[in-house]
């Protein structure tokens, strides 16, 4: 079950965003959220009133009102029950959740978009919002072997645009531990990783709000060998985790599963080398690979 839905039932609204006008004709979240306001008026309930029928706050009612969050299926059944409206939210719902990234991912791709740091582990692979376009393409055409080329194209660029999180008065603190590993793998070619790892130091030395840990192979055993994880910490809210494994994703907002991510990844912090350490081997490793290539 997806964040969202876990804390709608809970009351919690998530990242506060203030209300604003909204031209209804602007998208799709924009249309469901006129819809949902409309609906709500012609019943005679406030967001409150509403928010108690649905089991969640006003507030996180009107974030869907003024389109501030996209609009989930389950309380959309639930808003439409509430309403007497048939399935018209549920319909809306599908269309304004069409997003750029994959769906698993697209609600904590707009959750770090409002999040005032992160912290995100990587074991086989360097972090997306770093990546270069070519090493992007060979770990999504890899990942999407039979898929046509419209789509990892599609699915390039929307990895590419999500680089501009890290820059931007309102840029998040960025903090990543990347395995070992990530640094070995020869991903498309030597020249591909070489320039990754050569980016990647650029990039973490040009911004003060990233910083970058390798956790070596000497470490020894992690918790994270089997999955990727970012903990997310907002100005107004409580911190969410998002984990990630092949084709699949989730939110994870109980204080207590949090709590225990976040441990982990601070012992897994621990145990990393220092982010001075961590670039100058990822320097040795980018020039290791550009001298594989030019000997082959």
């Amino acid at each position: 079950m997806e964040c969202e839905e876990l804390t709608c039932r809970r009351g919690y609204a998530g990242p506060v965003t203030q209300p604003r006008n909204t031209d209804p004709y602007a998208d799709a979240r924009a249309f469901y959220g006129s819809e949902l306001r409309r609906l709500r008026e012609d019943a005679g309930l406030s967001q409150d009133q509403l928010g108690q029928r649905a089991f969640c706050s006003g507030t996180y009612i009107g974030q869907f009102e003024t389109a501030a969050r996209r609009p989930q299926l389950e309380i959309s059944k639930l808003l439409d029950e509430v309403l007497g409206s048939g399935e018209h939210l549920q319909r809306l719902c599908r269309l304004a959740r069409n997003s750029k990234v994959a769906d698993y991912f697209a609600d904590a791709a707009e959750l770090e978009r409002q999040a005032k740091s992160i912290s995100e582990s990587s074991v086989m692979f360097v972090p997306g919002v770093l990546q270069t376009e070519a090493y992007a393409r060979a770990v999504t055409r890899a990942a999407q072997r039979f898929a046509p080329d419209q789509v990892v194209e599609q699915l390039v660029d929307a990895r590419l645009e999500r680089a501009h999180l890290l820059d931007g008065p309102t840029a998040p603190v960025f903090w990543a531990i990347v395995h070992e590993a990530a640094l070995r793998v020869p991903v498309s070619s030597p020249t591909v990783i070489s320039e990754q790892l050569a980016y990647l130091v650029q990039a973490v030395q040009a911004r003060p709000n990233v910083v970058l840990q390798i956790l070596p192979f000497a470490a020894g055993a992690h918790p994270f060998m089997s999955t990727s994880l970012a903990v997310m910490h907002f100005n107004d809210a409580p911190p969410v985790v998002y984990t990630e494994s092949a084709y699949n994703g989730q939110l994870i907002e109980d204080p207590a599963l949090v709590a225990q991510c976040q441990s982990a990844y601070d012992l897994a912090r621990a145990a990393a080398l220092s982010p001075e350490a961590s670039l100058a081997l990822i320097d040795s490793a980018a020039k290791e690979w550009a001298t594989h290539e030019h000997r082959t």
